[in-house]
Formats: C-alpha cells, structure tokens, sequence
C-alpha cells in the first residue's frame, strides 16, 4: 500500500511539473507578444525552449509564422530573433522542413540595420547547409534570387553573402539554376548602389571557391578587375581582400599575371585605406605565390609601403615585417627590409615604432647571429631608449627571441636603465606589464641580472624594484608584485629567497600603514607554498603569526585566509601542532570577518587532515 501510495505520488508530482512547464512555456508565448521591451528579449531568447514545448509540427506551424509576421519595430529585438533562428534547425522536424525557416529570414534580411542584416545572412547559410537538394532548388536559391533583384538596397546587399551557399548546394545537373546564380552575381557587382558593389567585393572571394576553375579564371577575374577600377574607395579596399582568396584559387602563373599587377597598383593607389588593406593583406598573397616569386615580383610594393606617407600604413606594415623577412630569406631582408627598418626605428610616430617594436625580435632567427649582432642590435638599443613606455615593453616582451640567437648579455646594460624608467612610469598599467616580464627575463639572465647596478647606484636596482612594487600606490601592482616574488622564487630557489627577499618582506610588515601590511600577508602566503617547508617554518610561520595579532581586522583576516593556504603546503604535523591552535584562537577574535575566515581556515586544516 505503501509503496502504491508513494507511486501515485510520483505521478501526481510529475503531472504538476509537467503543468508547470507547459504554464511556463504559455507565458513565454504571451511574452513574444507583450509590449515591454525586455519581456520580449527573454522570451525571443528562449525560442528553442518554446519550439521544443510546441514540438516540430506547431512549430512549423503556429511559431515560424508568427515569428514571419511579427512587426516588432526594434532592432535589439529583431537581432535576437536573428541569432535564434539558426537555433532553431533542429527544432522544425529534419532537413526537409528547415526551409520553414528561410521565410522570416528573408524579411530580416531587408531591415536598416546592418547588424540585424548580418546575422539573417549567417542564419541563412546555416539554414541553407543543412537542407537538402530540394529544398534548395525550390525555397533557398528562388529566396536569394528575390532578394538580389529587391527594390531596396538592403535585400540585394543581404543577397550577395548567400551565393556561395546557393552555389554550392545546387546540384552540377541544374546547370541553368547554376547559370542564373552566375549572372545574377555579376549584375550585383555592377549594381548601381555602392553598398551592394561593397558586399559584392567582400562577398566575391568566398563566391569564386566555390565555383569551377574554368568559370573563375573568366568570369570571376573579369568582375574582380572591374571592382578594381571602382570610383569608391571603400569598394576597392575590400575588392583588395579577394585577391588573396583568388590568388589561392587561381595556378601560381596566372596569378602572376593576373593578381600582382593589381596587387602593386592598389599598393599606391591615392586612398590610403586601399593602401592599408594592402599591407595587411599582402603576406597572405606572398604565400599563395611562393617566395621566390613574392621576393621578385611583390618586395619593392612592400618596401613602398614601409615608406607610405599615412602612419596606418607604416603601422600595419611595420607589423608584417618579420613575417617578411621570414619568407625572402636572409640575403634580401637584409638589403631590402633592415634599411627600411632602421627608418623606421626613429619614425615620428611612436605607434608605428611600437607595431615595429613587436616584432622586429621575431628577426633574429632568420638574419642569424652575425647579421643580428650587426644589423639589429643598433635597432634593439634605440628602440630600447625610446621614450614612449609601449615601445619599450614590446622590445622587453619579446627578449626571448634574441637570446635564442645572440643571448641577452649585449643588450644587459640597456636593459636595466630601460626597465627602471618603466617600473617607475606614472601609469600603472605599464608598471604592471614590465613586474609580468621580470621572471622571464630573470630566468633568462639569471640571478646576475637582477643583482646588476647601474653605473654610480651603490644598490641592486632591479632586486630593489621587485621589492618596492610591494608599497606601490595601485593594489594590482602590489598583487602582482607578490607574484612576481613567488616567480621568481621558484626560477633561483629557497636559499635565494631566504637570503634576498624574505628579510625584506618581513621587515615591510611593520609598514604603518595597514593595506600594505595586507599585501606582506599576501606575499609571505605566496612564498611559504614556493620555499619548501624547513624554511616556511624557520621564516615564514613566525611572521605570520605575529601578524595574526595586528591591531587592524583587516590585517588580521588576510592572517586567517593565509593559514589556510599554507596548510596546503606544509605536513599534517605542522597543519595539527602550529597551524590549529592559532586559527583556533582567532575564532574567537572581537572582529567577525576575523572569525569567518579563521573557521573557513580550520575547514580546510581538517580536509588536508582527512586526505593525509
């Protein structure tokens, strides 16, 4: 009976949260519908959970439609139901229903916003991947062809990304859906609205791959330099784009002959964003057609660049400079790029200096350690000096790759000078990014470099840093100068940290003021987990529990967290005999945050207790 009764239960419990469902489903049905702005948003958002309540028929039926009609006016509304759609493709009952969901796709695809637009196109595409051939013969490519011939701009721009899909989903038998696709296209490219024209060009790359070679060598390429020759400038930039993609479609002759001369036309056009896409696009070219061709035929466009009167492209050539130098080989960068190069070191912006600053490290390996030590090291030691901090972090950053060729001992005695300038900037990001990069260097250049003096300093300057970034004024510089401490101590090890650091991280401890007592705590916790257990117990235990009494809770609470950091790090006997009884005694502190982490502590002594 008992046993009975308990299953009715069940059921009748199942029944209430199936009800409850089926309510909470209603409600978000009624949401959809509901003025409030937000009340709209979650329920669009949740359209899966809808679809899945309704199942695949109502959907198809009742939700797809009213979704088609809804004339919800605001566009955070209409890109949620955008990023939704394609959600939904699982929820419609198989391939051969997912065309259901082309229809309220296709009007968001005709909206003002660009935002909304975009994500309709990519919808779409997932739409159309995940349909089969009929599908696409009878729903998605007549779905494109409406829109590429729409009165409104909107609709023929949303048409252009839908082509490949089309394309490539049309089965090879259908030659005149093929064919329509194909001449529908190419009046987009010479559409008389430059917007299309632009979604044209960004669009033809993708368009061009998933066409037959035959077509692409003709048809293609003649679109291609029609973009080209564009009046607008924002068109060509973007038809700039396409001549990597091509470049990879088309055979390396052809594209020599075909792509390149574009290539160093566009390389100085009178735009300069023309010229900037350019630069950024030009390596990707360079590898399509191989090195010996890209040293010969596309090199002196890059050098061009290098020299561009507009800094964006200085920038982003700056940036590819040893990517460059990589695949020319050593003998050409050396004649051709290093002489731009060093121009560039002492160019009058400090953002092209820093682009160069990021990557002329990223040389080294390719000029070899001769041609490094000659040609470099003279940059290496300007760009050091500069006097823009970023310029300076990046060569600092990238030290690693030098020291694989030439080591870092040539540039030690810049390096001290210029990390100082940068431990003491005013801002504390930069500050920060040089306390990230000591234990890398430090690891490199060993205990030497830390304890190396400037010409006329009585004292280890950069041993002296690491230990003041702990009284800097901003807390994530004291934070990470502690675990910059920890770091480093477990690059040289216990004794060092004994001898170097520990006496002065407690004597900092009777700093006055209590937020950098606070930071001590934190460095000694960090440190007692890197130093082994005889010196933790010698040296860092002691300090922590006279701290454990400080007249501030504050204080007094980063104790009672530390205890339980360091339990982790020391046997059970310690955990049992000198851990407990002072967390123990701080339970019963005046303060109840004091009391709440000294309890929080003691949980985690017993679970250290119970794994040992």
């Amino acid at each position: 009976f008992c046993s009975q009764s308990g299953a009715e239960s069940a059921q009748e419990a199942g029944m209430g949260d199936e009800a409850d469902d089926l309510f909470n489903v209603a409600m978000l049905i009624d949401e959809l519908k509901n003025e409030n702005v937000q009340l709209r948003l979650n329920s669009i958002r949740r359209l899966t959970t809808i679809a899945s309540a309704l199942g695949a028929e109502r959907t198809r039926s009742e939700l797809i439609p009213f979704l088609t009609d809804s004339n919800d006016d605001e566009d955070e509304c209409l890109l949620a139901i955008a990023e939704e759609m394609g959600n939904l493709i699982p929820k419609v009952g198989g391939p051969e229903h997912v065309h259901c969901l082309l229809a309220p796709l296709e009007n968001l695809a005709t909206v003002e916003e660009t935002v909304v637009r975009e994500k309709a196109v990519d919808a779409a595409c997932k739409v159309g991947k995940s349909m089969n051939e009929e599908g696409i013969h009878e729903h998605y490519i007549p779905m494109v062809q409406r829109l590429a011939n729409g009165d409104w701009f909107t609709a023929r721009v949303s048409a252009c990304g839908m082509f490949a899909v089309a394309y490539q989903k049309c089965a090879a038998s259908k030659t005149e859906l093929r064919r329509g696709l194909q001449q529908t296209f190419s009046k987009l490219c010479c559409d008389e609205t430059p917007m299309v024209r632009r979604a044209a060009a960004q669009h033809l790359g993708t368009f061009a791959a998933v066409c037959e070679p035959e077509y692409v060598k003709t048809e293609i390429m003649a679109l291609f330099q029609q973009l080209t020759t564009d009046e607008q400038d924002s068109v060509r930039l973007l038809a700039v784009e396409d001549c990597a993609a091509l470049g990879r479609l088309l055979p390396k002759e052809e594209c020599v002959f075909e792509v390149v001369p574009i290539v160093k036309k566009f390389a100085a056009d009178k735009s300069w964003r023309v010229r900037y896409q350019v630069a950024r696009q030009l390596y990707e070219l360079c590898e399509s057609i191989g090195k010996d061709l890209a040293r010969t035929e596309l090199l002196p466009s890059y050098e061009q660049l290098l020299m561009d009167n507009e800094a964006e492209v200085r920038i982003a050539s700056a940036s590819k400079v040893s990517s460059f130098c990589t695949l020319v080989g050593a003998e050409a960068a050396a004649t051709k790029i290093i002489p731009r190069v060093k121009e560039l070191a002492s160019d009058a912006s400090q953002h092209v200096r820093a682009a160069l600053a990021s990557v002329i490290m990223g040389l080294a390996p390719t000029l070899g350690k001769v041609q490094t030590i000659d040609q470099l090291l003279p940059i290496f030691l300007v760009l050091l000096k500069d006097e823009f901090p970023e310029v300076r972090l990046n060569i600092i950053s990238k030290l690693d790759q030098v020291n694989q060729v030439i080591g870092v001992d040539l540039l030690s005695q810049e390096l001290l000078p210029a990390i100082k300038d940068l431990a003491e900037d005013i801002h504390w990001r930069v500050r920060l990014a040089i306390i990230e990069y000591i234990p890398l260097l430090a690891s490199q250049m060993g205990t030497a470099f830390l304890f190396q003096k400037t010409s006329g300093a009585k004292e280890e300057q950069l041993n002296n840093l690491c230990l003041q970034w702990l009284s800097d004024r901003v807390y994530s510089i004291r934070e990470a100068a502690a675990v910059n401490l920890q770091k480093l101590t477990e690059v040289f090890g216990s004794e060092w940290a004994r001898t170097h650091i520990l006496p002065h991280v407690i004597d900092l401890l009777g700093n006055p003021h209590y937020l950098y007592r606070m930071t001590m705590v934190k460095a000694l916790t960090l440190l007692a987990g890197a130093v082994g257990q005889e010196v933790c117990m010698r040296d860092v235990m002691p300090a922590l529990k006279t701290a454990s009494r400080d007249k501030v809770p504050n204080v007094r609470f980063s104790v009672a967290k530390a205890f339980g950091e360091v339990a982790s790090a020391v046997d059970a006997s310690v955990v049992e005999g000198e851990i407990k009884p002072i967390l123990f005694e701080m339970e019963q502190d005046a303060d109840a945050d004091v009391r709440f982490y000294a309890t929080q502590s003691l949980q985690m002594c017993e679970n250290k207790l119970r794994v040992a």
